[in-house]
């Protein structure tokens, strides 16, 4: 028996590694260990919940406004003592956050190697996503097995000297669930607020970088565009960061047509997506998840390691700039020819079968 421990702490590390969590547990050559460390807490358990998966740990390193540093101290310790106990075989990490990269340094210590699922993403710019630029790239360094999601991201890493033997183009595991989390009879009592016959954009935005003035103007711009367009409706789940939360609120609280609502679980963030006639976010999750529903995405950031979606067309990065975000979403508004293009380009993360694939890797190259 193999045994393979996965390690996660966010709620969009579990939404990717649940499938891969899955595709362990059917496998009956394969002693699945499940750990998760709390990095987000509400959120985190609400993907398990849907996913139907039980951690074997829990290291609950959740605290109110806690530093990177005591989140990164917090989870390498905790693992210390859970691999000490384990022993895997092989440990996976995912992406870009503090959990994957003090797992990863912590498996380092025990000499047990390490497979990095979304491996090889970069933007090339040190605090261009913050920390997760720097978390995904000293992950790789230490990482045995790299699991990239697309050819792009492999050759990443085969330029940064990875072994060429050891990169595998796996696509990315967020299209996997989807599988698992679209209904076509779907209800939600904010879509009962939202007239059908309106365009309704989603709106997620949470990231480190962009909390204060560039938040701030992307919010002012969302606020004109909805003034001006009587026919376009502004659903956004806020994040529960208190930056977020008071910012959002004094700029975005009263003003008609625009909902916002409590963060939504995996299935209903989904499901909502797929009903919107536009998404704009800073996330990467979405970036990726986005395409496979047709729905065109406008990535509020400077930069992106996801380029692939930029060069097929299914994203568009706007930045936070005020005048070139109202001006891309009035486009999209209306130019029924730009639309289109955006939203008939085919998906480039992958198929939906990518946890099995990285199931079949690790037990030929451990067997």
């Amino acid at each position: 028996m193999i045994k393979v421990m996965t390690v996660f702490g966010t709620r969009p590390e579990g939404i990717k590694m649940a499938p891969v969590v899955k595709a362990l547990e059917a496998d009956e050559q394969v002693t699945p260990v499940t750990v998760v460390t709390g990095q987000h807490r509400e959120m985190l358990q609400q993907v398990l919940d849907i996913f139907d998966v039980t951690p074997d740990y829990d290291l609950a390193i959740m605290e109110p406004n806690q530093s990177l540093a005591k989140i990164t101290s917090k989870v390498l310790m905790g693992m210390d003592d859970i691999l000490t106990t384990e022993q895997p075989d092989i440990v996976l990490v995912h992406g870009d956050t503090s959990t994957t990269l003090a797992t990863s340094m912590s498996a380092f210590f025990h000499q047990i190697p390490v497979g990095h699922v979304e491996a090889g993403l970069r933007t090339w710019q040190k605090y261009s996503p913050f920390p997760e630029e720097m978390n995904r790239q000293l992950t790789d360094r230490i990482a045995d097995v790299y699991f990239a999601p697309t050819p792009l991201s492999a050759n990443n890493l085969a330029r940064e000297g990875g072994d060429a033997d050891r990169i595998y183009t796996t696509g990315n595991t967020a299209i996997d669930a989807l599988q698992y989390t679209l209904q076509q009879d779907y209800h939600h009592e904010v879509l009962q607020q939202v007239d059908p016959d309106h365009k309704m954009i989603l709106l997620t935005m949470h990231r480190r970088e962009n909390q204060g003035d560039p938040m701030a103007n992307v919010f002012r711009a969302v606020r004109d565009i909805v003034a001006e367009n009587p026919d376009v409706e502004v659903v956004y789940p806020v994040h529960l960061s208190p930056a977020v939360q008071k910012t959002a609120r004094e700029i975005l609280a009263d003003v008609d047509r625009v909902h916002l609502i409590d963060p939504l679980d995996v299935v209903d963030f989904h499901n909502m997506a797929a009903r919107s006639y536009l998404i704009m976010t800073d996330s990467g999750g979405v970036q990726e998840e986005a395409p496979s529903l047709n729905v065109p995405v406008l990535v509020l950031r400077d930069t992106t390691e996801r380029p692939e979606g930029v060069d097929a067309g299914t994203l568009r990065l706007t930045g936070t700039d005020y005048d070139t975000v109202k001006t891309t979403v009035e486009e999209l508004l209306h130019n029924e020819a730009a639309y289109q293009e955006m939203a008939d380009n085919l998906n480039p993360y992958g198929d939906g079968h990518r946890a099995d694939r990285i199931t079949r890797i690790i037990k030929d190259l451990i067997q």
